[in-house]
């Protein structure tokens, strides 16, 4: 079916079923027009602004998906020789033009058709500081007085860029670019603040959320809406509210002048017909220890619907009381309209790291599936006041396991291997999986972290993560990846250290990324022998200034810069001890993956799943593995599934296309019954979110081939498939 002949019926079912019955039917026809534009092209970061990943063109479809073969490729350059670089971008395409960002964070414009480039735009901020990564783009079309432009995001800096010419648009902010550490109320020298994920455009504002810190000292994650032509603050929410704003009694008196977090770095939703904006946000810093944010700390780890033209919050939901679990919400939550008793009632669905789905009513935040309030341990560590009860779905049941029971150990008699080392108990003698199991709790879900060592499964990169789920509007069905893979934290005590030396300052600031013994965690580098590789002069400026996808630290003094440094460095200097202004009683002696000498899971596969779930009744059509180690010839796990990063998309045609996975792949599955139809093999890694879209009559499935996850190589390419002509 051509995407311009699409049936009256077809229009009519997506208008009720995405947006509710219009109050108005005079403008049913001018809705229908808009709505079937909107499922029919890729302008907004995950296909609409309601995050739903969906297409209507369905000229790929379960019967000829086989067919696909490569339509061109793209070379974004960007490789840096010697580091680890990712693309994460999901791209936009406008009026047959795709538009992507590479892995030095650099915006480009492509011919959507062939591929061929028509204009690059690099950003003037390239000082070799951390820059983060970039997962989309912001469009504001011309039926609006400010002109067609693109929202970039580079570092600190929000960009206005012109859609035609790839040229900065200079009223916007000063020169064209807004630095997003401004207007956060604190000294934005101290701050460290970037924007991962795209906004989203309301009318004539740019709603945006950042990633801050996760350390002591980081920024606070307050939500601004920006003027989409001049590039001034409209409105603040502030997620850690001040005195006389809702929330304020849920944090220490003083906590909006230092505390930080609490942002929203996963991205957002928008109904823009209600003018609601559904705003997820993490968790407070610092992520595992809360002794001095006491209280259940609104309006981190929440659901958050404001008035998207004022800022004002009409409801909101925590999903985590007083985090100390790094249980972010991981990904934009998914605008759907679910059917009850007959009734049609516009939903907002919300995916975790913890591997659940909540679901509630749009307009008044009323969960549609029970939830209950359910008691967990209190912490062991000074200080800390772990909330006595967290809430947990009733239905839909969770689309990750949720405890490692030693059974469920792959090879329990194998060595273990694991970034954290548990050396108040083991010494260096070889371990067994199994052994290593036995020494630490393993009790499922907010078991708060000790000095011993805690599972958290899944683990801290979910569950579900930043690639998030999608939705088809149609049926009300959602599609969501999952990782399975147990993480350990170890909590370390500092009541004995005085005034902070480098290695505890190390594990309060940087353990969080480089592991407790600085050995690297998956793509991020070791320190172990960072002092031979790098000049102390060198250390010093990627501890203050970040690198690549590592933050900067301007919070940090410099005399706790120096001490850090030289803690890395192995400098045999005089020690220097400094005294933190941080209420902090604890630091992260040990956090990494439980993998098995051979670096895979201990715990028996799938270590990834693709899973169907019907929203309407909370019930799960399929589940099936995502990805495979093709090298494991088991044959009671044929397909092992594996960790992934990066969302799916459907189509109308009858498809889930997802990349994400370790072993390099994109694939589609029928997205009735979760069999795998085809896959590709990729030039590096697709760890990130597709998309589609039509030029000329013909549809194409394009993806960014960035790599650097999981240890897998670096990669610049974009790559579109299309059926044969």
């Amino acid at each position: 079916m051509k995407p311009d002949k699409l049936s009256i019926f077809r229009v009519f079912c997506l208008l009720l079923l995405t947006t509710g019955c219009t109050e108005d039917p005079s403008n049913a026809n001018e809705i229908d027009d808009e709505l079937a534009r909107t499922f029919q092209t890729w302008q907004h970061y995950l296909g609409d602004p309601g995050r739903s990943h969906y297409s209507l063109l369905d000229h790929i479809d379960t019967g000829n998906v086989d067919q696909l073969k490569v339509a061109w490729s793209y070379r974004s350059g960007g490789l840096l020789p010697g580091r680890n670089t990712q693309i994460q971008t999901n791209p936009l395409i406008v009026d047959s033009i795709l538009f992507g960002v590479n892995a030095a964070l650099e915006l480009f414009a492509l011919n959507a058709g062939t591929g061929e480039e028509l204009w690059t735009f690099a950003p003037d901020n390239k000082d070799g500081s951390g820059l983060g990564v970039n997962r989309g783009l912001s469009y504001s079309d011309s039926r609006s007085d400010s002109g067609s432009r693109l929202f970039f995001s580079s570092g600190a800096y929000l960009y206005a860029v012109d859609i035609k010419s790839g040229k900065i648009i200079p009223e916007f902010g000063k020169n064209g670019r807004v630095d997003l550490r401004e207007g956060l109320g604190r000294d934005a020298g101290t701050l460290s603040v970037v924007a991962n994920t795209p906004g989203a455009v309301y009318e004539d504002l740019l709603i945006m959320g950042t990633r801050v810190a996760e350390s002591p000292g980081a920024a606070p994650g307050h939500i601004r809406a920006y003027d989409v032509r001049t590039g001034t603050i409209r409105w603040t929410f502030h997620t850690i509210p001040q005195p006389g704003e809702e929330g304020y009694n849920t944090w220490p008196r003083d906590a909006y002048k230092k505390a930080g977090g609490a942002n929203n770095w996963a991205g957002m939703a928008l109904d823009p017909s209600s003018g609601m904006v559904f705003i997820p946000t993490g968790s407070a810093a610092f992520d595992f220890y809360g002794g001095d944010r006491q209280g259940s700390n609104l309006f981190a780890n929440c659901l958050i619907a404001l008035h998207a033209g004022t800022g004002n919050r009409i409801w909101h939901y925590q999903f985590v009381h007083h985090d100390i679990w790094d249980r972010d919400l991981p990904a934009p939550p998914n605008l759907v309209t679910v059917t009850r008793g007959g009734q049609r009632i516009p939903a907002v669905a919300q995916v975790t790291k913890s591997g659940h789905v909540f679901v509630f009513d749009r307009k008044t935040g009323e969960p549609l599936f029970p939830i209950e309030e359910r008691s967990f341990p209190a912490s062991s560590l000074e200080g800390e006041q772990a909330w006595p009860t967290q809430p947990i779905p009733v239905k839909p049941l969770p689309f990750a396991r949720q405890v490692l029971t030693e059974e469920m150990l792959y090879t329990p008699e194998s060595t273990a291997f694991i970034a954290d080392f548990i050396d108040t108990l083991i010494n260096d003698d070889p371990i067994t999986v199994r052994e290593r199991f036995r020494q630490i709790t393993s009790s499922g879900q907010f078991i708060p972290p000790d000095t011993i060592g805690v599972i958290v499964f899944p683990g801290f990169d979910g569950g579900a993560e930043w690639g998030g789920a999608a939705i088809d509007p149609v049926k009300g069905h959602m599609f969501v990846n999952a990782n399975e893979m147990p993480w350990i934290i170890r909590m370390k005590s500092l009541a004995n250290e005085g005034p902070f030396g480098g290695q505890a300052l190390y594990e309060i600031n940087c353990a969080r990324c480089h592991g407790g013994e600085r050995q690297g965690l998956g793509e991020i580098p070791a320190l172990t022998d960072v002092g031979t590789r790098l000049s102390t002069d060198m250390i010093t400026h990627i501890v203050k200034a970040g690198q690549g996808a590592m933050p900067p630290n301007p919070q940090l003094s410099q005399e706790e810069v120096k001490s850090i440094v030289d803690f890395l460095a192995d400098n045999e200097v005089e020690d220097h001890r400094v005294v933190s202004s941080n209420e902090i009683r604890y630091s992260v002696a040990g956090f990494g993956r439980f993998l098995d000498e051979r670096g895979l899971p201990i715990v028996k596969p799938p270590w990834g799943t693709l899973n169907a779930l019907d929203l309407n009744t909370g019930d799960y059509l399929w589940k099936v593995p995502l990805g495979n180690v093709d090298d494991m010839k088991d044959p009671e796990h044929p397909v092992t599934g594996t960790e992934n990063y990066g969302g799916p998309i459907v189509t109308a045609g009858g498809l889930i296309f997802i990349s994400a996975t370790k072993d390099e792949k994109i694939r589609a599955f029928h997205s009735r019954t979760g069999e795998q139809l085809w896959e590709a093999t990729l030039p590096a890694g697709g760890y990130a979110t597709p998309a589609t879209y039509e030029v000329n009559g013909r549809q194409y499935i394009v993806i960014a081939c960035g790599g650097g996850k999981m240890g897998t190589k670096s990669g610049d390419v974009y790559v579109a498939f299309a059926l044969p002509q």
